[in-house]
């Protein structure tokens, strides 16, 4: 493979410079539009209509036929006598409770010392030392011809502390059901403080049996969950680098 020309390097740089402009450009439009009222909610969609929302497609074993349970009014697998609460079908809500209690901490220490030196000298060369002085500038001693020396010390020491601590109820609606029975939940939920729009969702794949009797379930027993907790607003943008610093920090070496 051979490498890229530094015309089409110079050329993907100017596209990506460009389209980070566009998006600044769009964001500043959205930032100055809500100037004096806040970000505004997001209207209420359908998750699969989406743009490039995809069905869950999972490994599946073969259907097995129920148990058949003759003179009988009980359901296998049912919570009430009459009726199942719990959501089962497309379209139907349950609740997910959210809770993350997470800590972690990462020290690293790197440290590195080298010191080289060399020495050249001709005390005696049969005779022929005293010769180089005639092509050596004046003042030159063969004892003495060329001494270099080099020292270098590195020293990296780096520390990662992280604390993220989320508890929070969530209305979640079946999107999907899979062959096996699993079911495919989506969830999104947004409330406004003052200038700055929180924002919670969560994807993922459940059990039917994981949903209690108060047609609920807990976060740690979703499959593929995909949890975003995150905001947008005036907080937000004033907690984060401008574009520019961020575009510096990517592209410079040092």
């Amino acid at each position: 493979m051979t490498a890229a020309s530094p015309l089409s390097r110079l050329l993907r740089l100017g596209l990506a410079a460009t389209a980070l402009v566009g998006l600044s450009a769009c964001n500043l439009l959205t930032r100055m539009s809500e100037v004096g009222s806040g970000p505004e909610t997001s209207r209420i969609e359908n998750p699969t209509q989406k743009q490039g929302y995809q069905p869950i497609t999972m490994p599946m074993p073969q259907p097995v036929a129920p148990p058949q349970a003759a003179n009988s009014l009980w359901r296998p697998g049912a919570r009430a006598f009459f009726k199942d609460q719990r959501a089962k079908d497309v379209g139907d809500i349950l609740t997910v409770a959210v809770s993350i209690n997470e800590n972690a901490d990462v020290e690293s220490g790197l440290g590195n010392s080298r010191v080289a030196t060399e020495s050249e000298k001709i005390p005696a060369l049969a005779g022929l030392e005293a010769t180089l002085t005639k092509v050596l500038p004046a003042g030159a001693d063969p004892a003495n011809l060329a001494s270099l020396s080099s020292s270098s010390t590195v020293t990296n020491a780096g520390k990662t502390t992280r604390t993220e601590k989320i508890s929070m109820n969530l209305a979640a609606t079946i999107t999907q059901v899979l062959p096996n029975g699993n079911l495919v939940i989506s969830g999104r939920q947004e409330f406004r403080v003052n200038y700055e729009m929180r924002e919670l969702s969560i994807q993922g794949i459940i059990r039917p049996e994981d949903i209690s009797s108060s047609n609920s379930i807990s976060s740690e027993k979703i499959a593929e969950a995909r949890i975003y907790y995150g905001g947008r607003g005036m907080v937000s943008d004033l907690a984060q680098p401008r574009w520019g610093q961020q575009i510096y920090d990517i592209v410079f070496p040092f």
